[in-house]
């Protein structure tokens, strides 16, 4: 009987290692760089961990379950999963990209792939036509959805069937709602990216990143190519995923809760000119999460009536912290012009809305009340000063 996602979060399938394990709950941190042969042409199956590793495997067969994917590949951060699959392309290739993305994607793909020769095409892939920026050259449609921070949302299916008819890649990053809330594999992805710094750990105390796939051969691929570049996730990392995924589900149950009652707040302060949650009914994407995804996330996007309000929520919060990454258990304000986006050229961020006035906030698991409370005190103060 398949098991629900929650029970996946905490076991696999078929547990396996156990008598190797002597029976440990708490899957073991293999702390070696490299492992005895029994004989010549021999091998336990472990050789040299940078091409695998026991804890580092039981991770990727945990996240491969959880996302409904044959593979699952653990890298060192996010970044590194996201350039090792760029890997995937040739100098001359095209690709098709979200406008609005995670800004260091938009840095690796300007700085780096486009020296290697890939081109893009940047557009709003929830709005806009795909096909008439397909090219003999194109090779994948990359997106996020929601996308980071302007929270639009991409229908993932409706996407698929255009990529299947035009033989392309659809990569999704699903960073912002992790597994518990969305598979694109389901739906039609052939690749998901997650920063595992986020929710996958979800206690802001490591990095890693994760390519997901349902294809045996872009598995055979992205193995060749961890393995000659290097970036696998170290044993202790992988540990303390192994242990974040396991609250998984009741992280992201909590932070949902909390989302939408601020989001809520939000919507009747004087001083906030927009909020984009798509858990809210009035954004455009509602229906389409409601469609493909299982939940609503914890991330939320603000932005309020000047520059000087925002920066001076940024000075007055205390419990919610002003600092970058999101996913944690703590709630975290950002300013994307400053932090996030920095190197987004300027007339990307005009396009997609972000203004000096945009805020975006990483919901957390901290009681309501308080949470409420520390932002009734800072818009108070502001508003009174």
């Amino acid at each position: 009987m398949a098991r629900e996602i929650e029970t996946k979060c905490l076991h696999l399938e078929e547990e396996e290692g156990c008598s190797e394990n002597y029976g440990a709950i708490s899957y073991p941190i293999y702390q070696t760089a490299t492992y005895a042969h029994p004989g010549v042409g021999q091998s336990t199956g472990y050789d040299y961990t940078r091409l695998q590793n026991p804890t580092r495997e039981h991770l990727e067969k945990v996240v491969a379950s959880l996302e409904n994917g044959v593979d699952a590949l653990a890298l060192s951060t996010g970044m590194a999963a996201i350039a090792l699959m760029m890997e995937l392309f040739e100098p001359g290739d095209h690709l098709i990209v979200d406008s609005d993305l995670y800004g260091g994607s938009i840095r690796l793909f300007q700085n780096v792939s486009a020296k290697n020769g890939i081109s893009f095409s940047h557009i709003d892939c929830y709005k806009e036509d795909i096909e008439t920026y397909i090219n003999g050259q194109t090779k994948a449609v990359y997106i996020e959805t929601p996308t980071n921070p302007m929270m639009n949302v991409t229908d993932i299916e409706e996407l698929a069937k255009i990529t299947r008819k035009h033989n392309l890649l659809l990569i999704v990053d699903n960073t912002f709602l992790s597994p518990y809330f969305q598979n694109p594999l389901e739906l039609g992805a052939d690749i998901v990216v997650h920063s595992g710094s986020k929710y996958l750990g979800g206690h802001n105390d490591t990095l890693a990143g994760f390519l997901v796939t349902n294809r045996d051969d872009i598995s055979e691929r992205l193995r060749f190519l961890i393995k000659t570049t290097g970036a696998g996730l170290a044993p202790l990392d992988s540990w303390l995923l192994l242990r974040g995924i396991k609250t998984l589900g009741i992280r992201m149950e909590k932070a949902q809760e909390n989302a939408m009652r601020i989001a809520d707040w939000l919507l009747g302060r004087k001083a906030v000119t927009r909020v984009i949650y798509p858990g809210l009914t009035k954004h455009p994407g509602y229906a389409i999460m409601k469609k493909q995804a299982r939940g609503f996330g914890a991330m939320l996007t603000f932005q309020v009536e000047s520059k000087e309000f925002a920066l001076a929520i940024l000075e007055k919060v205390r419990m919610i912290k002003y600092a970058e990454s999101l996913g944690g258990v703590e709630t975290l304000i950002t300013y994307p012009v400053t932090q996030t986006h920095a190197d987004v050229p300027l007339e990307i961020r005009e396009r997609n809305g972000i203004t000096d006035s945009t805020l975006r906030l990483s919901v957390g698991i901290e009681n309501i009340k308080d949470l409420l409370g520390e932002l009734g005190q800072v818009f108070d103060a502001i508003e009174r000063s």
